[in-house]
């Protein structure tokens, strides 16, 4: 009976299948703190602190929106890190946890000094300096940004490395899924602790994100890659080119025209990041306590879109379909977020935010999929595969973040200041702007997948597979 016990409580992990003989449940779930550790930084720049800085520091939105993107300037450069992890040499053997190692100091080091950085730009901090403000809160974003994605790619190439063929999907489901946990977690701990706030909580805050973030990381590399040490003469060979490895890559077919699709996509889903929370606040009245919540629900929707997307998947469906009906459901989204101001609905707000973790959780799974069929020859390897469509989705985020901002202070001015006529004479203006925008984008995204779906074979299910699929199978 004990053992038809532990038998099944294994089975009814979600991610019991993803652990094998080189990498066992206890080393991959160990490997995963590093995701965690990424997702409290990502809280950090995408939710509480972009609401601080513009309702409580009263910061313009635009050059909030800035700061929140400088870190994206990194992320074009996710599937060169990839790369040259792939092809790190050293006398020990290590690729991957040098990356890992000093993107955790980097991200450490940013979050160190951002909170005195924001008290300075906010106006708290009095001294003589032109711009000091703008420029240390700028170093600190991108330390910050510069840590996460070095370490998120570096780490999941590693995991990739570690996991078997049949298990490597899930394992990197299961990285993800910590992310989103770490998130979550992260955005209701930090909502509680900033209830009631003071700059001097902020600074404990941040600190402590900061000190817990790379505690996680040296919990998680602990004996992780297994090393072969490398000879004078292998450390002396060339480097493959770079180049030569993103042609590889490039070659699949149809990648140009998919990463065009997660840009795009990325986009119309990403241009709130820096105003939903502080749209909460402003529009709807609502807390730092409240609006900080708002990640832990995105997170929960997007873990909901991971489920609908691993059941049809399973069912053989088609991924640009199902990227499709993440598409829909997020200008259903921005349509609730929008109604929600002048129905004064907290509500259908909350709900909103939801439906847009759900949709852009679909998306981003079933275009990932996609991606990770594609044919390759050799020279592209995992990380760059993986820092690939980390950098067109990590870029389109940032981007989209800073023209939102700059949309909101823009058309917002334009509003309150009777610009633009009676009716729209209103803080709410602006933030509408930039929703209708994004959904815009969407249907902008609908028209560059479609050539993908009509290329891609039917778009029902047509056969399933020997086991149902998962919460465990679930690409990232």
């Amino acid at each position: 009976m004990t053992s038809r016990l532990q038998s099944l409580s294994l089975k009814a992990m979600p991610f019991a299948d993803a652990a094998s003989a080189d990498l066992p449940m206890g080393q991959l779930l160990r490997l995963s703190l590093f995701q965690v550790s990424v997702g409290m930084a990502s809280v950090l720049l995408l939710g509480t602190l972009n609401r601080v800085m513009i309702v409580e520091l009263s910061v313009p939105a635009m050059i909030v929106a800035l700061m929140i993107a400088l870190p994206v300037l990194i992320a074009p450069f996710r599937a060169l890190l990839g790369f040259r992890s792939d092809t790190h040499k050293s006398a020990i053997g290590w690729k991957r946890i040098p990356y890992i190692w000093f993107g955790s100091l980097w991200q450490f080091g940013g979050l160190a000094v951002m909170p005195f950085a924001l008290l300075v730009l906010g106006g708290d901090v009095v001294h003589d300096i032109p711009f000091a403000g703008e420029v240390l809160a700028a170093l600190a974003f991108l330390m910050t940004g510069l840590g996460m994605h070095m370490t998120q790619t570096a780490g999941l190439a590693l995991a990739s490395d570690r996991a078997t063929d049949e298990t490597r999907p899930r394992v990197v489901a299961l990285l993800y899924v910590m992310f989103l946990v770490g998130m979550g977690i992260s955005a209701v701990i930090m909502g509680v602790l900033l209830t009631d706030f003071t700059a001097l909580k902020l600074i404990r805050v941040v600190q402590g994100a900061a000190v817990v973030g790379i505690a996680l990381v040296l919990i998680a590399l602990w004996k992780q890659e297994h090393v072969r040490p490398m000879s004078r003469e292998e450390r002396a060979e060339p480097r493959p080119a770079f180049s030569e490895a993103w042609r590889d890559f490039m070659t699949g077919g149809r990648a140009g025209r998919l990463l065009a699709c997660v840009f795009v996509g990325t986009m119309a889903f990403n241009m709130q990041d820096v105003l939903l929370e502080p749209y909460g606040g402003e529009i709807l009245g609502l807390s730092v306590s409240a609006t900080t919540l708002l990640t832990a629900l995105w997170a929960a929707g997007a873990l909901i879109g991971f489920a609908l997307a691993g059941r049809r998947l399973s069912g053989g469906s088609n991924p640009y379909r199902l990227a499709g009906a993440g598409i829909v459901a997020g200008i259903w989204a921005f349509s609730m977020v929008i109604f929600a101001a002048p129905m004064n609905s907290n509500a259908l707000f909350f709900a909103g935010a939801g439906v847009i973790g759900f949709g852009g959780g679909l998306f981003a799974v079933a275009t990932l999929t996609a991606a990770m069929t594609m044919p390759a020859t050799g020279r592209a390897g995992r990380g760059l595969a993986l820092g690939a469509w980390g950098a067109a989705q990590a870029t389109a985020a940032g981007v989209s973040i800073a023209i939102g901002g700059g949309l909101r202070d823009w058309v917002g001015h334009a509003a309150t200041s009777g610009q633009l006529g009676e009716v729209l004479n209103s803080p709410a203006t602006g933030y509408s702007f930039v929703y209708h925008t994004e959904i815009g984008l969407l249907f902008a995204t609908l028209v560059i997948l479609g050539p993908l779906v009509r290329q891609s074979g039917p778009l029902t299910p047509t056969e399933r597979g020997t086991r149902p699929m998962g919460l465990a199978d679930f690409p990232t």
